[in-house]
């Protein structure tokens, strides 16, 4: 589960099967290749599922699996606390720090 993507992807998969580009627009500012990374990476360890529907226009749907469901539900009173807390979060300066 590591990277900065991969909670906002489950985050975003979280009411349902989801189509790329829905997908793409609810997580902003990664781009289409380190999506299509980290969708690869969590089909590969079973947090998600990619149903592919042969038709024209080809349609992918992303949706999680009953593993990736109770990784979301782990993950969501750390999420509550990021949101309880993210004014001070946002103006510590990251870029500083390193």
């Amino acid at each position: 589960m590591g990277g900065k993507w991969k909670g906002l992807i489950l985050f975003a998969l979280q009411d349902g099967p989801v189509r790329f580009g829905e997908l793409r627009r609810a997580v902003p500012g990664i781009s289409e290749r380190v999506l299509i990374t980290q969708l690869r990476e969590m089909e590969a360890t079973g947090l998600l599922h990619r149903e592919v529907y042969h038709q024209v226009p080809p349609k992918v749907e992303y949706s999680l699996t009953a593993f990736g469901h109770s990784l979301n539900n782990a993950m969501a009173p750390l999420g509550e606390w990021g949101e309880e807390h993210l004014e001070r979060i946002e103006a510590i300066p990251w870029d500083d720090l390193g």
